[in-house]
């Protein structure tokens, strides 16, 4: 079960650019250009924006059919007035999230969702670097969005980094997420890692019906701050 969690981990290293045109109820992609262009309305709907890797951007399938939009599918049945924006990038670490986080807030946030760390773990990074990074974004939301709830997907490491590596770096998100204050979702792949009819002929990357578990898993937690 390890071995096939290091292979559904692995699906962050395996990228691909996605971008969609912003339509209802559908997830919103965004681009730095389209945050600086965004315009001003008096009354907008409440943001939930989502920044993390290829499990965000819905590597591999229609995006329509990736997590986010579910979620903002869920959202409108219930009729809420709230819109979710996709801050997906393929590949990212959460080193990288860092350099790209400002950007990203220059749109409100109200509900912010932070998956990063599935990189940093498959390529043995040191999770005291991970725990430094993912601070320092949810340090950047707070100062800028005080009012804005958080919540910290939790991810796993490659159990091929040993026992006391994996136990650390699961760690860290469950600590980011108590000095933080912010909601935790223990494992953002709890429904679907190890499954291989979950995921696509790749072995790594969810397939449709997988997004739909995690999606749910998401909604376990971010309703919690509706």
């Amino acid at each position: 079960m390890r071995i096939l969690l290091y292979l559904v981990i692995g699906l962050c290293c395996f990228s691909c650019d996605n971008t969609t045109t912003e339509t209802p109820s559908k997830s919103s992609t965004v681009t730095e250009k389209e945050v600086d262009n965004k315009p001003s309305t008096s009354k907008p709907k409440k943001t939930i924006i989502f920044f993390g890797d290829s499990l965000t951007a819905a590597y591999g399938i229609d995006e329509e059919q990736g997590f986010t939009n579910i979620i903002q599918r869920k959202i409108d049945s219930l009729d809420l007035n709230y819109k979710v924006v996709n801050a997906g990038l393929s590949g990212e670490t959460t080193a990288g999230g860092v350099g790209r986080i400002n950007w990203i807030l220059k749109q409100p946030v109200d509900i912010f969702v932070l998956e990063l760390g599935g990189n940093d773990g498959l390529r043995g990074i040191d999770p005291a670097a991970t725990y430094d990074n993912l601070t320092k974004i949810a340090e950047t939301v707070k100062s800028k969005y005080p009012e804005a709830t958080l919540v910290i997907a939790g991810m796993e490491a490659p159990p091929n980094m040993g026992t006391a590596f994996t136990t650390e770096f699961r760690k860290v998100f469950q600590r980011v997420a108590k000095e933080q204050e912010a909601l935790l979702i223990p494992f953002l792949l709890e429904k679907v890692g190890g499954k291989p009819e979950l995921n696509l002929p790749d072995g790594i990357h969810p397939t449709a019906e997988g997004h739909q578990l995690v999606a749910e898993t998401i909604w376990e937690t971010l309703q919690k701050a509706l």
